[in-house]
């Protein structure tokens, strides 16, 4: 599928809820798995801990919750950075904070985004033009992907060799 399809795919609530519940729940399968005195090991991707990406996924997704709370591309200035730049940024600040912080953010951030879908309807999910500084090419649905069901499977992988692994 070419970018420009992709950008003019439309997604219903429905699907969208679906693909979010079903991404969340196999995120949280795998990271019960995951000893608690493990969760700081780095070594996970690169130097990242597990913690360290939780804090990375909940940073995202609390991030996009705010767009579709406000209606505005709204955010962090981290986004202005490269990906791998603002990823090593937002990990290097969340690495001060203690894992049941950590975890805590990360069990406020999913229901706060979940709800934030749940009020929003198919034309919210579809149309850029009902978000303040929205590129219009952009598809807003993609942002929550992008951010969960999409996301989760970039780290899912990683934690399941380390686990394994017994590191």
């Amino acid at each position: 599928m070419t970018v420009a399809e992709r950008q003019a795919e439309r997604m219903t609530k429905a699907d969208v809820l679906d693909k979010l519940r079903a991404g969340r729940a196999e995120w949280e399968a795998l990271i019960a798995q995951v000893p608690r005195e493990r969760m700081t090991a780095p070594g996970v991707m690169g130097a990242w801990s597990v913690k360290d990406i939780i804090a990375h996924v909940t940073w995202g997704e609390a991030e996009i919750t705010e767009v579709f709370r406000r209606h505005a591309l709204v955010g962090s200035d981290l986004w202005n950075l490269p990906q791998d730049e603002r990823n090593a940024a937002m990990v290097a600040e969340s690495r001060a904070r203690s894992l049941d912080d950590v975890l805590a953010e990360a069990e406020r951030a999913y229901p706060q985004l979940l709800a934030a879908v749940q009020s929003l309807d198919d034309a919210d999910l579809n149309d850029a033009a009902r978000y303040a500084n929205m590129p219009p090419l952009w598809r807003p649905w993609q942002l929550i992907a992008g951010n969960t069901y999409n996301h989760y499977p970039d780290h899912i992988p990683a934690i399941r060799a380390w686990l394994d692994a017994g590191i």
